[in-house]
């Protein structure tokens, strides 16, 4: 992600500024506005680096022994990895809600890569941004699929927030086997 940052600088069109951050929009001709907040959620995909190597940033299989990000800020070594995106994960979690109990904005929108509820903390903190502070939307992305998650959808949804998964952003554009019988739910395929 360190790469994704530098590009804020070095282009018009992309804007990155920090591992996590605040967009204040106003929409005045329709009397609106919305604080969006980008939230780094790769705590998620940082394992000790022996484990899961096809889904672990930190792992040993697709990083050199002597790998740092130290030098951009970042963990000293695959080992401190892991450490490190929980840290930063908590980190965040105290700005967001320092974030959102000041917004004045007509919507509070949640924007981050791991998909609906995967919050470390079975849905509860997300719940909690909800109930406490007014969150009114999460958008994430990770799978392949695309996905609304309603608040009335208890089987799944313990957040009682309305959550989109976006969908493919690249690579393959279903986590499960596309079924030939059943193209409803299809996208970039047919």
């Amino acid at each position: 992600w360190d790469q994704q940052i530098a590009y804020t600088w070095a282009s018009p069109r992309w804007v990155m500024p920090a591992p996590y951050y605040m967009v204040h929009v106003d929409y005045p001709t329709q009397d609106f506005s919305a604080d969006i907040y980008m939230l780094d959620s790769n705590f998620n995909d940082a394992k000790s680096p022996e484990l899961d190597s096809e889904h672990n940033i930190c792992g040993s299989a697709h990083n050199p022994p002597d790998a740092s990000c130290a030098p951009i800020g970042g963990p000293e070594s695959i080992e401190t990895c892991p450490r490190y995106f929980q840290d930063l994960w908590q980190e965040q979690k105290v700005w967001m809600e320092k974030k959102i109990s000041k917004s004045k904005a007509t919507w509070q929108i949640v924007v981050t890569h791991f998909p609906c509820g995967e919050d470390g903390e079975n849905q509860e903190w997300y719940k909690k941004l909800k109930s406490e502070y007014g969150l009114d939307l999460l958008v994430t992305g990770h799978r392949h699929d695309q996905e609304l998650w309603l608040p009335t959808e208890y089987h799944k949804n313990f957040m009682g927030l309305t959550c989109i998964v976006t969908g493919g952003g690249g690579g393959i554009t279903s986590e499960a086997t596309p079924d030939p019988n059943n193209t409803k739910d299809w996208y970039g395929e047919a």
